[in-house]
């Protein structure tokens, strides 16, 4: 109903046979978890007003095919994304400025991802093993590629880092098997262990 404003921590955890879901416009939060494990949910429509998606909202949603996120989201939560097999694409939207540790990792059919300029964080983990992306912006005023961030994304062939990263971490690239350019600011003081292991084709 209309009068319903939040979604608490874990609210429809495990509910495995919902495919849809309509939240009303007067929804302002969504709690962790909220949507974990339900592997039969195929779309939701986040509602403006919501700021930030939490921890693990939608993890594990493995037929979740599209997302829609509003304008007024901020922030995408650690794990928020995390083994939604099924999508394929999803618009980030331009207030967001921070996307959390392991938030698409998994998402082994997302075939390509515009961040936009406002992200100022990206999280380790985050598109680890996204076996089938092939492209990223990484806008300016990131400043690190943490550990093990694009680690397994073996269709990736090239990536632009902007001037601002000065640091690489650990595994940021393993196995990016396909891989055959990538620029290496200026800036850049650290590259961490194995950052580069097993990419081929560079």
């Amino acid at each position: 109903p209309d009068s319903v404003t939040s979604i608490g921590d874990s609210a429809f955890e495990d509910c495995s046979a919902l495919t849809s879901i309509v939240l009303p416009d007067s929804v302002t939060s969504i709690g962790d978890s909220a949507f974990r494990y339900c592997w039969a949910l195929t779309s939701i429509a986040i509602p403006d007003g919501v700021t930030s998606i939490g921890n693990s909202v939608f993890e594990d949603c493995s037929a979740l095919t599209s997302i829609t996120i509003p304008d007024t989201v901020t922030s995408i939560g650690s794990s928020a994304f995390k083994d939604c097999s099924a999508l394929t694409s999803i618009a980030i939207p331009d207030g967001v400025t921070s996307i959390g540790k392991y938030a698409f990792s998994y998402c082994a059919s997302l075939t390509g991802i515009d961040i936009p300029d406002s992200v100022t964080h990206i999280g380790a983990y985050a598109f680890h093993q996204c076996t089938s992306l092939t492209y990223i912006t990484i806008p300016e005023g990131v400043t690190s590629i943490e550990r093990a961030t694009f680690q397994g994304c073996d269709k990736l062939t090239g990536i632009v880092l902007p001037d601002s990263v000065t640091t690489i971490g650990d595994y940021a690239f393993r196995t990016c098997v396909q891989l055959t350019d990538i620029n290496l600011p200026d800036k850049v003081t650290s590259i961490g262990t194995c950052a580069f292991r097993n990419c081929s084709m560079l």
